[in-house]
């Protein structure tokens, strides 16, 4: 009996161990690109929901918008999550690259900022505008500008892709300056260079700025530049990447972005 018994022991022993084998080979490693703030702020806050499904996020944070793509395509990350849909479009048709939006989870408004200026109406005759050198974004910038009243764009374009010359009406003839870096955005508008600086959101959180306050204008949350999880096509219909997407739009993480951004960051659940 003894002899027996310790037989079943070293079954019950080598089962277990084997258990635990199995279930190290079935955990999922997800690499993903991110800018710092607030997309590497939220896959942070998403870690403990995702390894409770068995997937162990790996956050990669970049400082600028062409990295996370290339990296991607190269294969070194499995998602990104770091831009919108015209900025992916963009990059695709420039770069040849295929990649797909595999869910959207949140929008960053555009804010307008300035040192001298408390409103739009203040700025004066001729006023420096800078933007930055993002041609996916000048559309939504002008947009802006033109919701606020400061400008017209020729109705025969798509004000999603408009540029500086789509303006057919500049009462305040103001001058635009277009050939900044997005993330030297903040930079510009504390050195005060410019009367009105358009600074993305995320660069602005990760400035110090607050875009609630700080901001003079800011562009509506019915905004359609959400901010997407996005893969090589294909990828999203893996599971892993499609659990990554759920998590993101969770209530969990949706509350965790409407009381740590208070406005700044809108979540969307499609």
């Amino acid at each position: 009996m003894k002899k027996l018994s310790l037989g079943l022991l070293s079954l019950v022993a080598a089962i277990s161990l084997v258990g635990c084998g199995n279930s190290d080979e079935e955990k999922t490693t997800l690499k993903v690109g991110a800018t710092a703030v607030p997309h590497a702020e939220i896959l942070e806050q998403a870690k403990p929901l995702l390894e409770e499904k068995g997937i162990e996020l790996e956050v990669v944070t970049f400082q600028d918008y062409v990295l996370p793509n290339t990296t991607l395509d190269e294969g070194e990350l499995d998602a990104n999550y770091f831009q919108h849909i015209p900025y992916l479009e963009s990059f695709n048709e420039e770069h040849g690259t295929n990649i797909v939006n595999a869910g959207g989870i949140h929008i960053e408004p555009i804010g307008i900022y300035s040192k001298n200026y408390k409103s739009l109406d203040e700025l004066p005759e001729g006023a420096t505008i800078i933007m930055s050198n993002s041609v996916a974004d000048h559309g939504r910038m002008l947009s802006l500008l033109q919701t606020e009243g400061l400008i017209t764009l020729d109705s025969n374009v798509d004000a999603s892709v408009a540029t500086v010359e789509d303006i057919i009406e500049n009462p305040k003839n103001l001058t635009f300056k277009t050939d900044i870096d997005p993330g030297m955005l903040v930079t510009v508008y504390e050195q005060n260079e410019g009367d009105a600086v358009l600074i993305n959101t995320n660069y602005a959180l990760d400035g110090g700025l607050n875009p609630m306050t700080d901001s003079i204008a800011m562009e509506g949350s019915e905004s359609p530049y959400v901010n997407i999880i996005a893969v090589n096509s294909g990828d999203e219909n893996r599971d892993d990447i499609k659990t990554l997407v759920e998590v993101l739009r969770s209530k969990e993480i949706q509350d965790f972005i409407v009381e740590t951004y208070a406005g700044a960051v809108v979540p969307v659940s499609e």
